[in-house]
């Protein structure tokens, strides 16, 4: 294997999609390197093939009917095909609970009731 580094295509296409460990990380404009055991994100996880379907769903902005012209295939394929790549995926909450003290500080200030501050304490709300 040569030094220059493998793109992610060539990479996901030598390992077959089995799992595999990265160990070392080379920041470029350094020369900095850290080792140790890093995890790949989720969507470097995915085949070469899902990472050029989802890279088109995001440059066509989530437009299925877009979808269906690049790649001259149906509404249900797409949908289908999104679903199962979805499926593979962990979803990534966007709206954490609020921390404790966030809770207490609205109770303090008066936006919230004791009920209500018990309840997103309790993670009901």
């Amino acid at each position: 294997m040569t030094e220059q580094a493998l793109d992610w295509q060539e990479l996901t296409s030598l390992t077959r999609g089995r799992p595999f460990a990265v160990e070392r990380v080379r920041l470029t404009d350094s020369g900095v390197a850290v080792e140790g055991a890093f995890e790949l994100p989720q969507l470097a996880q995915l085949s070469a093939e899902d990472q050029v379907f989802v890279t088109a769903f995001v440059r066509a902005h989530g437009s299925i009917k877009e979808m269906e012209r690049i790649f001259g295939v149906s509404y249900p394929t797409i949908k289908a095909r999104l679903n199962r790549i979805s499926q593979s995926l962990d979803f990534v909450e966007t709206d954490p609970a609020p921390s404790r003290a966030d809770v207490i500080d609205r109770l303090r200030r008066g936006e919230i009731d004791a009920q209500q501050a018990v309840a997103e304490l309790e993670g009901r709300t």
